[in-house]
């Protein structure tokens, strides 16, 4: 569990790693200040919502000074974050009135860090154009740089705790798992099986899902379409695979986890494929040998599996991607990241064949690495699920 001193020590990292290169940062509402600060983000929704003054929305942090929040009266009012913040003396919050200046009470932020007349300014890469739009006219001389690649070069190395959370989210994830499955029956469609997983997520004590949740299904009769809109209302009939790509949300880190199902007896060609999926994720795994292998070392561990036996064309995926607050992370399991995977890095490991016309698999699960190989968060369900 994150405790008020691990952020301010995470802050206080932050501001030394930030007075080498800028003296400020600007970080909008997002995964970089929730790690920093513990604010959290809301649920995201398809279409924008905006309040007065949004452009200003987020924390203001300087080496050696306290932080400060700027947040439109809406925002900190029914997003609860004022009241989250109200408990904290190391950031000061400043909350804008529906109808006073967001520009009038920046500038009065901005003066209180006695910036320099050619400022060096950091912004959070989610931060708007309109956020950088105004801060250009409030700063005509500044030059900007990102303060995300900071970030990042903080949250890369999970810590025991924060890999403590993912196992928990990991675990409700399987359980989702293990309560969609006894649900599936032949002739329910895509969104039939999409709506249960996301009911069952929150059911059992996630956030909701920690990004879209996606089926990728294919059969003799059965196209692989990645067009979700077209797909969503297709019955699922035998013979076809149906593969599961979803995840939990737990304290803000996001979980990411994929396993097979077949609609009827598998063939033994679709056998087989889950087989070659299986052995190439377990080669991946056994792949991650901190501070020994690159990203690229790993990828082509797995990928020699599925591509010695002919499948290899159909391996159309990268391995895996780095994870934590955000469900996508550097560094990642593809061919042309030479990163040394480092103790405490946490990457999915997610190989799959995808055909066209036939029988497709995949798996994903959340690992560790470690000095001697991978370490598994999840490891449920190995065996290729048949709903007869």
């Amino acid at each position: 569990m994150t405790t008020a001193t691990s952020y301010s020590d995470r802050l206080q990292r932050f501001q030394s790693e930030l007075g080498q290169s800028a003296d400020l940062a600007f970080l909008p509402i997002s995964a970089d200040l929730q790690y920093l600060t513990g604010i959290p983000r809301d649920i995201p929704n398809f279409g924008r919502t905006i309040h007065p003054g949004e452009w200003l929305e987020g924390a203001w942090i300087a080496p050696g000074k306290a932080a400060v929040l700027a947040l439109p009266r809406m925002t900190a009012e029914f997003g609860g974050v004022a009241d989250l913040m109200r408990e904290s003396s190391a950031i000061e919050l400043r909350i804008l009135g529906d109808f006073e200046d967001p520009a009038a009470l920046v500038t009065d932020i901005l003066r209180g860090f006695n910036l320099p007349a050619h400022p060096r300014v950091a912004v959070g890469e989610l931060a708007g154009a309109q956020t950088t739009v105004h801060l250009q006219a409030l700063l005509p001389n500044a030059v900007f740089s990102s303060a995300t690649a900071i970030c990042r070069h903080l949250r890369v190395m999970k810590t025991e705790d924060e890999i403590a959370v993912m196992r928990r989210a990991g675990e409700i994830t399987e359980a989702v798992m293990g309560a969609v499955l006894p649900r599936l029956r032949h002739g329910m469609t895509e969104l039939d099986i999409i709506a249960e997983v996301d009911f069952q997520l929150r059911k059992h004590g996630s956030l909701g899902p920690s990004f879209t949740t996606s089926l990728y299904n294919t059969g003799p009769n059965l196209p692989l379409t990645m067009n979700r809109l077209k797909t969503w209302q297709r019955e699922l009939h035998p013979p076809c695979s149906v593969l599961f790509d979803f995840g939990a949300v737990l304290d803000g880190y996001c979980y990411d986890y994929g396993r097979t199902v077949s609609f009827g007896e598998p063939s033994a060609e679709f056998n087989i494929v889950h087989s070659l999926v299986m052995q190439a994720q377990a080669a991946g795994v056994a792949a991650l040998r901190a501070g020994e292998a690159t990203c690229a070392q790993v990828d082509a561990a797995a990928r020699k599996v599925i591509a010695d036996s002919g499948y290899g064309e159909n391996f159309r995926h990268r391995l895996g991607h780095g994870i934590g607050l955000d469900v996508h992370e550097p560094p990642f399991l593809t061919a042309s990241d030479a990163t040394v995977v480092q103790e405490g890095m946490l990457f999915t490991v997610e190989p799959s064949i995808l055909q066209e016309v036939g029988f497709s698999a995949r798996v994903e699960d959340v690992v560790v690495a470690r000095s001697g190989g991978g370490e598994k968060l999840t490891s449920g369900f190995q065996e290729l699920y048949v709903v007869d």
